[in-house]
């Protein structure tokens, strides 16, 4: 049995930075759609909103020391801290990922990883397109780059470890056999260049004193050339084409509930088809996901994605069998999806309706793993 560490997926969004003050207005941060939120059925919680009406800013040290203090007093090992580079000319919202690093005493572990993609405004024709109807109106045409994702060449690749080399150094930083752990979320659209990138900070960490640097990526079907994989939860196929080679297409596959211009989806299901493709991974350098609830009604209004029927028991229960398998499997990490992905209505924060119960949840989970 391994001691399964609890990582917590952490969105460093919530403060004023030029961009989006230029793209979405003057003080825009996810705070704004999350209050805008309405409900679009009967008993449906939205708006969402945190215990105390407390809508930080992850520019106030203080803010983020809160946020550590409650990951450690609930069992939370670490935050894996999204990560915004496009190149070395154009890389952001680093000011959260920059108070850890400048403030030895949140006393946490952190790690990055990369949402390696173009940002496009949400109308844009660009193939891969998300509509955020909340906050577009009605679709425009054409698209319009916000923020184009532009790898390079090694040159690119060595300013970008130089970057991040201050943060893999920090004692905090998470590692594996002593290598800093870096994560890639997009692995399918470049997985050469993805798989050379990873080979050559490889290459740099040894030059820098590690025994390499430890990559992994979102499970897909072409993350297998770097060391780890792990699951991105929700709505992620996990080794959808192995299931369906084995004909349980009906044990996995997703079935949305259709409502006028929604899609929802059964908290239920969708943590039994995780727990499923855990008991079943085969795979010994897969981490496991899970989650906490789904609801992006703040970005896409009436067009919303919707998990319904979670409550904080139902979330300890799997969590537990979660962290159980992870443990009896030698998995020494496990993500949680999310610690405040409030827009998608994904966090263990406190909020207003459920308190602490889901941080409450997770610590009752942990323990009941170490009390066997």
């Amino acid at each position: 049995m391994a001691d399964v560490k609890i990582i917590a997926n952490y969105l460093p969004q919530y403060h004023r930075m030029p961009e989006n003050d230029k793209w979405w207005g003057e003080g825009f941060t996810d705070w704004v759609a999350v209050k805008k939120a309405e409900p679009q059925f009967e008993g449906h919680d939205q708006p969402r909103v945190p215990a105390g009406e407390y809508y930080y800013s992850l520019d106030n040290p203080d803010d983020i020391a809160r946020q550590v203090a409650l990951a450690n007093e609930y069992g939370i090992y670490g935050f894996g801290i999204y990560h915004y580079w496009f190149s070395s000319k154009q890389h952001f919202m680093e000011t959260p990922a920059n108070i850890f690093l400048n403030n030895k005493d949140l006393n946490t572990h952190f790690m990055f990883i990369w949402d390696n993609t173009s940002w496009i405004r949400s109308w844009s024709a660009v193939k891969g397109n998300n509509w955020a109807p909340s906050f577009e109106g009605e679709k425009k045409q054409g698209p319009e780059i916000l923020a184009e994702l532009k790898y390079g060449g090694k040159d690119e690749w060595k300013k970008h470890f130089e970057w991040l080399l201050p943060f893999f150094r920090d004692e905090r930083y998470i590692k594996i056999d002593g290598k800093p752990v870096f994560s890639f979320m997009r692995m399918n659209a470049d997985p050469e260049i993805i798989t050379e990138m990873a080979k050559y900070w490889d290459e740099l960490g040894r030059e820098a004193g590690f025994p390499g640097v430890c990559c992994m990526s979102k499970c897909t079907w072409k993350g297998v050339g770097l060391d780890y994989r792990f699951y991105y939860e929700p709505f992620q196929f996990n080794d959808i084409h192995e299931l369906l080679r084995k004909g349980l297409e009906e044990v996995y596959i997703r079935k949305f509930k259709k409502k006028p211009g929604l899609r929802i989806a059964d908290y239920d299901k969708e943590w039994k088809s995780i727990l499923y493709s855990a008991r079943h991974c085969s795979r010994k350098n897969t981490f496991y996901s899970g989650i906490v609830g789904f609801d992006d009604t703040p970005r896409r209004g009436k067009k919303a994605r919707i998990i319904k029927g979670q409550t904080p028991e139902k979330f300890e229960e799997y969590l537990y069998q979660l962290l159980k398998i992870s443990s009896d499997q030698g998995r020494e990490m496990l993500f949680i999806t999310a610690w405040n992905e409030w827009s998608e209505g994904a966090y263990l924060e406190p909020d207003t309706v459920n308190g602490t119960a889901y941080l409450e949840a997770v610590k009752r989970a942990s323990e009941r793993l170490k009390n066997g």
